[in-house]
């Protein structure tokens, strides 16, 4: 059986939740094809990829999909490439506030994602849900992440696919955001459901 390891963010920026993560704990069970684990990341430059890359030392998954939150989206966003660089206007969780830093000195600079981006896509739209290939996942710590966690992988040969995953807002996060778009928990988690079926039939023999 095959392990995915899915990944959400704690709440950042002021809001009260984050919808990355509210997906990913309610996301479906394990299946006869695949044993779902989950994993809560703090929204920090200096403890969000080591608290992924032990994970995927420790349960040498099949696939990491990592999730977080882009306000003012309004479809799943697969993300297509992560940059070596952090250029954020604002801080992270723990007051760190990073302006055109590389994350890995000397690295390269993008990876693209391994997951079969194209492919998700096109099983989401298939499936009624709002998704596009997107080519920034940003310069905060979201795009942070994605690269620190493919930049493991390769350094350390492993066969694990990676890719990020945006979610807009939820409907509760933008009362009093006349215009900005959001999308229902149920759809999300549904979405995520898609996503992790796509990879399981993958594997398939």
């Amino acid at each position: 059986m095959m392990t995915i390891l899915v990944t959400g963010f704690e709440p950042f920026r002021g809001e009260a939740l984050n919808p990355s993560w509210e997906a990913v704990r309610r996301l479906g069970g394990d299946t006869g094809d695949a044993r779902i684990e989950r994993l809560l990341v703090p929204t920090t430059y200096a403890e969000s990829i080591g608290t992924v890359t032990e994970a995927i030392d420790r349960l040498r998954p099949a696939a990491v999909v990592m999730v977080g939150q882009a306000g003012g989206r309004a479809e799943l966003s697969i993300e297509r490439v992560a940059v070596n660089c952090d250029d954020a206007q604002t801080p992270d969780n723990a007051g760190v506030l990073h302006e055109d830093a590389p994350i890995v000195s000397q690295g390269p600079t993008a990876y693209l994602a391994t997951l079969p981006i194209k492919q998700i896509v096109a099983r989401l739209r298939s499936a009624g849900f709002p998704a596009a290939v997107s080519n920034t996942a940003g310069l905060f710590v979201c795009n942070h992440l994605f690269y620190g966690v493919l930049n493991h992988i390769v350094i350390h040969n492993l066969e694990t696919q990676a890719g990020f995953i945006h979610m807009p807002f939820l409907p509760e996060q933008v009362v009093g955001k006349p215009g900005t778009p959001s999308m229902s928990l149920e759809t999300m988690v549904a979405g995520l459901d898609c996503m992790v079926a796509v990879l399981t039939s993958n594997a398939q023999p």
